[in-house]
């Protein structure tokens, strides 16, 4: 196989995104469109990758990092044009090139691969990939000979009646010799209503010229939806989203409603979890075997381990263990790490907290800042009081520790094994082992008071 380099076409300002974010660095399904053509490309182990950058062209550079070259296309006159900027990066390649747009992340590796045989098998100059569209309003057509090579494309604005009814259109994906790639850009002109160097024009040039111009269609037609305002990237989002939920249903995850269940592309699942509708797990996710994750609940960025039950709840850049219940309503933030059998119940908030094994923490609570034993029960209504406007302090609880409800623990505390908050203490000192803490004012009766209430005298 020759050399392969490739050429990603990210110039684009997106106007019909309307968006200040670079249209290629819109998501679909947890990551940036440029992210999944990258990661198309990836496996063919380009010699050279080169990313065409415009509007926006240094976040973009940014985000994208040392995975590229870039070449900067400073004003935006045409995808002809954009390809042109590269030639200084591949002027001496004897291989070919790939070139596609960052605006189209549904293309799998696969795919590639099968169009770059192609054009080795049928020694082609260029060869194009094409798809059959039901609906091919909009699109380029390819005009075929009776030989089946490529004729022409043409666009639908200059297709005659009879080159409308043709379905087989242009993805605007090609793999060109490389050579005769820069040839024939050298001859394309710009005398059309835009006023633009258009990349299909090659085509013609190298027909012309006696070269064979070849097409490999792919099966799939929805690898070739392409992004150009945010009706588009919600189809993309639809898509790529049945195709990560298929995958995980066939590795043994089960869907209660896929059609509604939202799943980051890197997210892992274990078999034999089930996941009801409206649950998204984003980020870099994972999930063991055997949990089950109920309506509502988001989960980024964590790590859960097996036979979990997610009632409706909220976690993110947290650790859970095994056999752990959690809501509903509760709410996990940051550094938030749950041993085994810990329940946390609903309208819970945890942050920056280590929460021993079989540890109950009920409902109505916030636990910050906070190293918790094993077996303690935390009342309802407790607070763990762990800023002063400034800092932030730690409490630490014993095993088997027995926290009374509406307690309040101005860290920071240490509280020993064993040791017993009386319900509505305000807590401000270390409690000893065995010891009850009872930090609150003696009740006083006010005989007759109701009496005394204006609105029940008479």
């Amino acid at each position: 196989m020759k050399k392969v380099n490739v050429v990603i076409l990210a110039a684009g300002m997106g106007s019909r995104m309307r968006s200040d974010l670079p249209k290629v660095l819109h998501q679909v399904a947890g990551k940036p469109m440029i992210d999944w053509v990258l990661d198309a490309v990836e496996p063919l182990q380009p010699d050279k990758l080169i990313t065409v950058t415009g509007v926006g062209a240094e976040a973009v550079q940014e985000h994208i990092g040392n995975d590229s070259h870039f070449v900067v296309q400073e004003k935006q006159l045409g995808t002809g044009h954009a390809v042109q900027q590269a030639y200084p990066e591949l002027k001496d390649s004897e291989g070919v090139t790939l070139i596609m747009a960052g605006d189209t992340p549904m293309f799998r590796t696969e795919t590639l691969n099968e169009l770059i045989q192609e054009h080795e098998r049928g020694n082609n100059a260029v060869t194009v990939l094409t798809a059959d569209a039901k609906d091919p309003t909009g699109y380029g057509r390819i005009v075929r000979g009776d030989d089946g090579l490529v004729l022409k494309i043409v666009e639908q604005k200059d297709a005659s009646v009879t080159e409308r009814r043709i379905h087989e259109i242009n993805t605007g994906v090609y793999i060109f010799n490389n050579q005769l790639l820069f040839s024939a850009l050298a001859e394309v002109k710009n005398d059309n209503v835009q006023q633009e160097f258009y990349l299909p024009d090659t085509l013609d040039i190298l027909r012309t010229q006696g070269y064979q111009i070849g097409a490999h269609q792919i099966q799939d037609f929805t690898e070739s939806l392409g992004v150009n305002d945010r009706v588009a990237l919600s189809v993309a989002n639809q898509v790529m989203r049945q195709r990560i939920n298929q995958r995980h249903m066939l590795a043994g995850v089960e869907f209660i409603d896929p059609q509604t269940a939202y799943i980051d592309d890197q997210v892992e699942i274990g078999q034999d979890t089930v996941i009801e509708g409206n649950v998204s797990l984003q980020g870099h996710t994972v999930i063991g075997q055997a949990n089950r994750i109920t309506t509502g609940t988001v989960i980024k960025d964590s790590q859960i381990g097996d036979n979990n039950v997610i009632t409706s709840s909220h976690i993110e850049e947290s650790t859970i263990a095994n056999e752990v219940t959690i809501g509903p309503n509760a709410h996990l933030r940051p550094k938030s790490h749950l041993a085994d059998q810990v329940h946390i119940g609903n309208f819970v908030e945890v942050k920056g907290a280590e929460i021993g094994r079989g540890t109950k923490v009920g409902h109505l609570t916030y636990v910050g800042n906070a190293i918790l034993g094993e077996d303690i029960n935390i009342g309802a209504g407790t607070i763990f009081v762990n800023y002063d406007g400034v800092n932030k302090f730690q409490t630490t609880v014993g095993d088997r520790a027995f926290i009374g409800s509406n307690t309040k623990i101005i860290a920071p505390v240490k509280i020993a094994e064993e040791a017993i908050t009386a319900a509505g203490s305000t807590i401000t000192e270390d409690i000893e082992k065995h010891a009850m803490g009872i930090a609150r004012t003696r009740q006083t009766n006010k005989e007759d008071f109701w009496q005394k209430m204006p609105h029940k005298k008479g």
